[in-house]
C-alpha cells in the first residue's frame, strides 16, 4: 500500500520535472534563441555564455528539476511493475526511453559540447572574423538539436500526463 502512494508520488514529480525541462528548452527555442539571435556575434555570444555560466555553477533549482526528471523518471518505471496495467505502463517505459534518447541525449552529446566551446571563448580578444565563425559553429546546431528535444520532450510530458490519468 505505501510503495502504491510512493509510486504515484514519484510518477506526479517525474511529470513535473519533465515537463518544467519541456517548459525550459521550449523557452530557448521559442524566446531566447530568437531574442539573443538578434544580437551583434560578441553580444549573442557573452549572453549565451552568461546564461549557460549559470547551469554550469550548478544553480540548485536547475539542477533539481533537469536531474530530478532522470531519476523520477527512472523510479517511476521501477515502481510502475505490477501497479499499472500494460499500456500505461507501454506507455511509461516508451515515453522514459523517448526522454532519454531525444532530450537527454542530445543534451550531452551536441548540446553541452557546444556550450562548453562557448564558454572558453576570450570573447574581448576576437576579431569580428573569430566571433562570426564561433556564432555560425554554434548557433545553428546548438538550434536544431534544441528543437529536437523540445519537440521530444513535448510529446513526453502529454504521454506522462496521459499515464498519470490512468494511475488513478
Amino acid at each position: 500500500m505505501i510503495l502504491d502512494h510512493i509510486f504515484v508520488v514519484t510518477l506526479i514529480f517525474a511529470t513535473l520535472t519533465t515537463s518544467l525541462v519541456t517548459g525550459i528548452v521550449f523557452t530557448f527555442a521559442l524566446l531566447v534563441m530568437p531574442g539573443t539571435g538578434k544580437l551583434s556575434d560578441r553580444e549573442f555570444l557573452k549572453a549565451f555564455q552568461e546564461m549557460d555560466g549559470i547551469i554550469q555553477r550548478s544553480h540548485p533549482i536547475f539542477i533539481t528539476v533537469w536531474m530530478g526528471s532522470n531519476s523520477a523518471l527512472l523510479a517511476a518505471v521501477i515502481l510502475a511493475f505490477g501497479r499499472l496495467e500494460a499500456l500505461p505502463l507501454g506507455l511509461l517505459l516508451g515515453s522514459t526511453v523517448v526522454y532519454y534518447l531525444g532530450v537527454q541525449f542530445p543534451t550531452v552529446i551536441g548540446n553541452i559540447p557546444l556550450n562548453n566551446r562557448i564558454q572558453k571563448l576570450e570573447l574581448d580578444t576576437m576579431d569580428p572574423e573569430s566571433l562570426a565563425s564561433a556564432r555560425s559553429q554554434f548557433e545553428r546546431p546548438w538550434n536544431r538539436l534544441n528543437i529536437l528535444r523540445t519537440s521530444v520532450a513535448l510529446v513526453v510530458s502529454g504521454l506522462l500526463i496521459s499515464v498519470l490519468t490512468f494511475s488513478n
